[in-house]
């Protein structure tokens, strides 16, 4: 018999699959966000609560996967994954979510089943609005390496000591500034001192 714990770990596989949180799994099944949230996945009297058939039916049509490929899901111990803290782009502006070095710490973290990325302190954002268009999108997922080494071309997250967060990809860095390059043309690139930067971490995984 099937039970609780294995029918919600296919979900969380099947969106990891398609590079989606388990909301942006629901978005692009044209169900509640909120539908797949693990708050959702227990009742307020500790009963679980089942995904419905017409939910998942619908997951499996928006990502293209059979029902044959799902219970496979189901049964897959092989494929090896970690769970990733995952936050909305949104948040990571906000106090309590990172450290000093741009580690994630604190409550307010979903949790998403993700393939390993080889990086304990990995993380993930969920981009929100068109702005990094058309590198990233809205509902798209980017999975962060604060331990990853930085270099020219790649894809960073930068965190500015007053708080601002951005998506840009790396130029140039010294000692004394850092350039960044916009991922969408309707926005300036920046050069900023390195004494206003809190962290850089590089992108590792996008969803697409």
């Amino acid at each position: 018999m099937l039970t609780h714990n294995q029918i919600w770990t296919a979900i969380d596989r099947l969106a990891a699959r398609a590079g989606l949180s388990p909301s942006g799994l629901a978005k692009k099944a044209g169900l509640d966000p909120t539908t797949f949230n693990k708050s959702k996945r227990i009742t307020p009297d500790g009963r679980a609560r089942w995904p419905s058939t017409e939910s998942v039916a619908k997951s499996l049509a928006a990502t293209g996967v059979s029902v044959d490929a799902f219970v496979r899901l189901i049964g897959n111990h092989k494929q090896t994954v970690q769970n990733v803290p995952l936050i909305g782009f949104a948040q990571a502006g906000t106090g309590g979510y990172f450290d000093d070095g741009g580690f994630p710490v604190g409550k307010g973290w979903e949790e998403i089943a993700f393939p390993s990325v080889n990086d304990e302190h990995a993380y993930a954002l969920e981009i929100s609005g068109d702005s990094m268009k058309p590198a990233y999108r809205d509902g798209d997922v980017i999975v962060v390496s604060p331990g990853a080494p930085v270099r020219r071309g790649d894809r960073v997250v930068v965190k500015t000591k007053e708080g601002e967060v951005m998506v840009k990809e790396l130029r140039r860095k010294t000692s004394k500034s850092v350039e960044l390059k916009s991922l969408n043309s309707e926005h300036r690139d920046r050069t900023l001192p390195m004494s206003d930067v809190l962290w850089i971490a590089r992108i590792m995984w996008a969803s697409q």
